[in-house]
Order: structure tokens, then C-alpha cells, then sequence
């Protein structure tokens, strides 16, 4: 999937809410080695390096746009590198951190991937992911709503991305299966204000639109986006929007 990192970080600091928070749960005295999966341009990697002087940073990223802006955060103990998410967690390193800020939901099967991540997490280590609840967002519902409808259906061959994001009962049942201990799950509303329903658009086009657009044609996106957009106007007819954005924070520590 291309990201487009100017379009992303129009909303830098929505988005930097939720990583402040899951910062938060990290313990002060972390030390050792760390990996940030999904760490994009690097930028919240560095503040996190900055934060916890006694770990050293990899972080990775799948997408070599989003890569590209992170030389300017390379240091002693900041590193990056081009991987999946689902190539971390089945590789054979372990580390005393797992953070991973809005990518989790990207990767699919959450019930195999998230016993791999713990499998990957010494003793004593912690493990923070952030994710949206793409099941409960409205534009996101719209999103899936527009991929089943004609002619739309049928110029995405029937695809439409369905969330892998589970439940906070499934997530704390992985965590305590996977020997983790103080298990802290949360649901968090961060809002947005739109003044316009362009701001909405501008929203989720960073991010969760992008590959509907990569499956259709020149011809078909601007029909796709048009439709999307009227759907955007229905469901929110009064300005300023109030969009009600839900977020999963998880914390746990391996048990020793």
C-alpha cells in the first residue's frame, strides 16, 4: 500500500494524541532493546528514544515512502529498516519493547499475530499498541458501505476490507494467554472538529482509502471519491462535524 506522508501528516497532531497516551503506559525505568512496527516517517520513534534514554530503537515500516523521511531521526540508538509487520512477528528476535502506534490493524489474522508479538517479548518486556476500531468508525463504515454498492462493486472485483481488529475480551484473552501481566485494555474517543466535510475526506484519505483507490482505474477514482464524498455530506449534515474517533490502547508486561 503507497502512503503519502504529506497527506498523513495533515493531521499530525490527531494523530499524536494517541501515541502521547500510549507513551504514557511505558514505565520509566524501560531499558534495553525496543522495536517500533509501523513507525512511519520515524518521527514518534525519536521521541520515544529521547524519552527513554536506556533503549535503543529499530523501527520498521513496510512502506519506503514513509521510510525515506526518517534519515533526518538516525542515531546511536535510533536504526530503521523496511519490514512487514508480519515478517516482525515471526521473526527470531525478542525485545523488551514492542511498541506499535496506529499499524497493528493493517495486518491481518490478529488472532495469530498477536501470540507471535508476545512470543517475541523477553521477560520482564512490555508491549503498547494503539489501533483504531475501524468496526465502529463511521467513515470507515461508509468506506465499506460505497465498496458494496454497484457500480463500485464490481470495478473493485468485489473486495472490500473488512477489519481485523477484534474485541477487548479477545485481546485480554491473548495477553493472558501469552503470559503477560498487568493487562491495562482501554476504548478511547479522540474527536475531530471538521469545519467542512472536506476535512473528513482529507481524514481518511491518508490512510484507509488509499487501497480502494489503488484497485480502480484513473477513470473510476474521481467517480469513487465523489460518491464517497456525498456519503461523508449524508451522514454528517450539520457543520461543524462532530466525528467521535475510537481507539484500543493495550499494555501488558511479560511475566518474569
Amino acid at each position: 500500500m503507497a502512503w503519502n506522508p504529506e497527506i498523513y501528516n495533515q493531521f499530525k497532531d490527531i494523530r499524536y494524541k494517541p501515541f502521547y497516551d500510549l507513551a504514557s503506559l511505558l514505565k520509566e525505568d524501560t531499558k534495553g532493546t525496543a522495536i517500533d512496527i509501523g513507525c512511519g516517517t520515524g518521527e514518534q520513534t525519536a521521541i520515544l528514544a529521547n524519552r527513554f534514554p536506556n533503549l535503543s530503537f529499530i523501527g520498521v515500516d513496510s512502506s519506503p515512502e514513509m521510510l525515506q523521511k526518517s534519515s533526518g531521526y538516525v542515531g546511536d540508538r535510533v536504526l530503521f529498516k523496511e519490514a512487514t509487520i508480519e515478517e516482525t512477528a515471526h521473526s527470531q528476535q525478542q525485545w523488551d519493547l514492542i511498541f506499535s502506534n496506529a499499524a497493528l490493524q493493517w495486518a491481518d489474522k490478529h488472532e495469530e499475530l498477536f501470540p507471535a508479538l508476545l512470543d517475541r517479548i523477553k521477560p520482564g518486556g512490555q508491549f503498547a499498541v494503539q489501533m483504531p476500531l475501524q468496526n465502529e468508525n463511521m467513515l470507515n463504515i461508509l468506506l465499506r458501505e460505497l465498496a458494496d454498492e454497484a457500480p463500485y462493486k464490481s470495478w473493485l472485483s468485489g473486495w472490500n476490507r473488512q477489519s481485523s481488529v477484534l474485541t477487548l475480551d479477545a485481546y485480554a484473552q491473548m495477553l493472558f494467554d501469552g503470559n503477560m501481566v498487568d493487562i491495562q485494555l482501554s476504548q478511547k474517543v479522540y474527536p475531530i472538529i471538521a469545519n467542512s466535510h472536506q476535512e473528513l475526506f482529507n481524514f481518511i484519505s491518508g490512510s484507509a482509502l488509499i487501497p480502494y483507490l489503488e484497485r480502480l482505474t484513473e477513470q473510476q477514482k474521481p467517480l469513487f471519491t465523489a460518491a464517497f464524498m456525498q456519503k461523508i455530506k449524508e451522514a454528517y449534515p450539520q457543520l461543524p462535524a462532530f466525528y467521535a474517533f475510537k481507539r484500543i490502547l493495550i499494555y501488558a508486561q511479560k511475566n518474569v
